[in-house]
């Protein structure tokens, strides 16, 4: 029985594991919670109808066994078996063969009979050479042992249904304030380093759940103090070396005309050039940036952004070549109005974007760079190795160029591009080309007349 009882177990335990897999926590604890429920009910009740019936089958033995005193005794009295309604009998032909050879041997035993349509226990004991017994129907005690068993799975059916609506009730908490912290913590990782998850047990009552809300929250606050203070000595840096940066500028403007002068000039544009970019990427980081949005046509704006930056690329504007008749694209005839895709966005920001994408590519791809105006996107294009499999997967780092054959800077023209990006609510995607070089997109909010 014992052994039964376990083997059912395993059984119900192997089909919950198998339930529970690709459920939500919440239901997962609900259908545990009611599978072990299940397990505790389907073994008190085993228990039950085991002990119900071994107590029935004891009290059926002892009723045929008296029985067949009273019938023995009466036959040595009268000589006749009174056979009443325990059907006692002399060599009764249906007797079951153990019992008939027991009783042979010259022992008083009784047989349990339960498999037929009609259970009954029978007694029997040698009388002389012939073998008399009596039998009594078991049918009443079978239908309440029947009738026990339906009430024990009715019940343990409720206690299964209760359990699983009150896992469901205790797990729909433990989930919610695990989504709540994993939807915080995505926050985080956005840059939203004020977010919190906040006090998720009441007072005085601390479980897992509120000790791993605090943990987070404390990492996010010591994030935050951390990058703060490293956004605030950027800036502070870059604040400082402007003013002798500035004087340094105009010292090195004076020197006469030589090669050693060349070589001053160029390093100090250059160390004035990354401090102006570490002074823009604190501000991106500080969210100071305001930008100043308007309609623009985006043909027009490009156009007009590489005339003033004098940047010697390629411009190709597919939608004016192709209805000027020059399906290649690579003609540009004139301001077509009507084809002028409009955009919202800040001008001068995006000027700062594709310059620096421009510069990226010529810095550290190969010519010709090519610049297209797609729709509402901008796409920069070079000719070089493409970018390494690490900033495609990792994004920009600052300082970190890359592989070495994409050349060196300083890793912040990409960064600030995407800052810049995220500003003006446009987005910067990256990808290498099929043919080779590396590819930038930058994708751009539509505009209406009248915005």
């Amino acid at each position: 029985m014992t052994r039964a009882v376990l083997r059912r177990c395993r059984a119900l335990s192997g089909r919950a594991r198998g339930l529970t897999r690709g459920m939500s926590l919440r239901w997962k604890i609900a259908a545990l919670l009611a599978a072990g429920c299940a397990l505790v009910a389907v073994t008190i009740g085993l228990l039950i109808h085991q002990s119900r019936a071994a107590q029935i089958a004891a009290t059926a033995r002892e009723s045929a066994t008296a029985q067949l005193i009273r019938v023995r005794q009466l036959y040595e009295l009268t000589g006749q078996v009174d056979q009443g309604d325990t059907e006692a009998a002399l060599d009764h032909p249906a007797l079951p063969e153990p019992l008939r050879k027991s009783a042979r041997d010259g022992k008083r035993s009784t047989f349990l009979d339960l498999d037929g349509a009609h259970p009954a226990v029978w007694a029997a004991r040698p009388v002389g050479d012939r073998v008399l017994s009596v039998r009594q129907p078991l049918d009443a005690a079978m239908d309440e042992l029947q009738e026990l068993d339906g009430q024990l799975v009715a019940w343990g059916a409720v206690v299964v249904g209760l359990a699983a609506l009150g896992g469901a009730g205790l797990a729909s908490r433990l989930s919610r304030e695990l989504r709540t912290a994993a939807a915080t913590a995505r926050r985080i990782s956005r840059g939203e380093l004020d977010a919190r998850i906040g006090q998720s047990a009441p007072a005085g009552r601390q479980d897992e759940v509120a000790e791993l809300a605090c943990a987070v929250d404390t990492m996010a606050a010591s994030l935050q103090r951390r990058l703060e203070a490293e956004q605030r000595f950027t800036a502070d840096v870059a604040h400082e070396l402007r003013t002798p940066l500035t004087g340094l500028h105009t010292a090195a403007e004076l020197l006469p005309p030589s090669r050693p002068t060349e070589l001053v000039r160029d390093r100090v544009s250059a160390l004035r050039t990354l401090t102006e970019d570490l002074l823009e990427v604190a501000r991106l980081d500080a969210n100071a940036e305001e930008p100043h949005l308007e309609v623009v046509p985006l043909d027009v704006a490009v156009e007009g952004i590489l005339q003033r930056c004098g940047l010697a690329v390629e411009l190709a504007l597919p939608a004016r070549a192709a209805a000027a008749g020059d399906p290649g694209g690579t003609e540009a005839l004139g301001t077509l109005d009507a084809l002028d895709t409009l955009v919202r966005t800040d001008v001068r920001r995006l000027e700062r974007i594709v310059a620096n994408l421009i510069a990226n590519a010529r810095r550290h791809g190969a010519e010709p760079v090519e610049v297209t105006v797609d729709g509402t996107s901008v796409s920069v294009r070079d000719h070089g190795p493409g970018f390494p499999e690490r900033l495609l997967k990792d994004g920009p780092q600052r300082f970190v160029t890359g592989a070495k054959e994409r050349g060196q800077g300083t890793g912040l023209g990409l960064t600030i591009a995407m800052g810049q990006a995220h500003v003006i609510g446009a987005e910067v995607a990256l990808r290498n080309a099929e043919d080779g070089g590396a590819v930038a997109v930058v994708s751009l909010p539509g505009g209406e007349v009248g915005e």
